[in-house]
Order: structure tokens, then sequence, then C-alpha cells
């Protein structure tokens, strides 16, 4: 079960691209709540808020406790628009949770223990990363923040495949209702052949020296 995290909010009634502009000029980011039957709700967010909170995992796959003028809803990122290059969130969008329904949302994967394996402590093994997050299905209250994999047992050759995952307590991985074909590799230990050039071949003998032509005899007179 993760934490609980809240999101202080304003409700606000000016919509359209100029109100969001003075927004953000005033430093707030305009954004949308909307989902569980509801009529989608227009609010504002002071943008330290945002900024400080998405530089954490858990602010995109976790349900939060959004506070808007003092009403708590339950809520997930849905999107999210950010400056090309600057540190600004521009806008956002939360969906409402029903705490009564399965939800689905991509969850981070923490690999644990890496460097105490026998893959790592190999030489000429490649341990690949081949799955950053996983989507899962679950109730919101049995939503986790991230889904651990120890790897202290990895060893060389070794494939970690995401139906070897351990999961929380009614927790099911979306991809795994597809069946066996999509029990993607999250994790694999492959020893890498290291090229070995080949040995210059030894240079071809060189030719024999053309003969001399013989000396012409000098015609007797």
């Amino acid at each position: 079960m993760s934490k609980t995290h809240e999101i202080k909010a304003q409700s606000r009634k000016d919509e359209g691209k100029g109100a969001s502009r003075r927004l953000r000029r005033a430093s707030f980011v305009p954004a949308v709540v909307y989902g569980a039957g509801q009529a989608p709700e227009s609010i504002q967010i002071e943008h330290n808020t945002i900024l400080l909170a998405a530089k954490n995992e858990w602010f995109f796959s976790s349900v939060l406790d959004l506070n808007v003028d003092g009403k708590v809803q339950k809520v997930l990122v849905r999107d999210w628009q950010k400056h090309p290059f600057k540190q600004l969130m521009m806008h956002m969008d939360f969906l409402r949770v029903d705490e009564k329904a399965a939800i689905r949302v991509s969850v981070p994967l923490h690999f644990l223990n890496k460097e105490k394996s026998a893959a790592a402590k190999t030489s000429g093994v490649v341990i690949s990363h081949n799955l950053t997050e996983v989507e899962i299905t679950c109730l919101p209250k049995d939503l986790p923040e991230a889904i651990e994999l120890d790897l202290a047992d990895l060893k060389p050759g070794d494939i970690i495949h995401l139906s070897q995952l351990k999961l929380p307590k009614n927790v099911e991985l979306v991809a795994l209702h597809g069946g066996e074909g999509h029990d993607t590799a999250v994790v694999t230990a492959n020893t890498v052949q290291e090229e070995v050039e080949e040995a210059p071949a030894a240079e071809a003998a060189a030719p024999a020296p053309a003969a001399a032509a013989p000396a012409k005899k000098e015609e007797k007179k």
C-alpha cells in the first residue's frame, strides 16, 4: 500500500489560453480534474508544489489526495505538459479514482542487490534492464509505489520474465492477461564474448627477384 500524498489546489473559473498564460505568469499551473461520473473541474496549483512533487516517482504512479479548497478527492496523474526546455510545468490532467473499481497504472521497477549477484561479479557479463516500469491493475487501496526485484541470485545467462516478479497481494500484471506470449524478459544477464582480432596473415612471400638478364657478349670484330 502506498503512502498518502496530498497536493493542495484551488478552483478557478477563468478558462482559455489567455487565462492559462496569466496563471503561469503568476506562478500557477492550470489543471483539470475529471472522471468518476462527475463534471470536469478547472483548478490551479502553485508551480513550486508541482515542480517539487514531480521530482518523485510517486507523483506519477500513486493515488494522490488532491485537496481543492479543502475538499479532498482521490486522483491519478493522467497527463502533463512541460515546457520544451525550461523547468516549467504547463498543464496537468488528473483522473478521479473510484476506490471500489480497479485501476490500471504504470509503476516503476526497483532493482535490488545487483552488485551482490554472481552475474555482476563475473567478467564479461552485461546485466540489462529491459523494462524500467510495468503496468499493473488493482484496487486503489492496493496500489504499490513500485515493484521490487531482488537480483542477488542472478547468475550469468539468467533471464527474469514478468511472470517471475513477486507482486504485492491483489496486484496483477496487465501484460500477462494476454497470455504466455506477453511474458516479456525484464532482466537478462548475457555473457559478451570479446571479439578477438585475427592475427594479420603472414605477409606473402616476396616474389623472387627476377633473374638478371644475361650480359650481352661483345661481338667479335
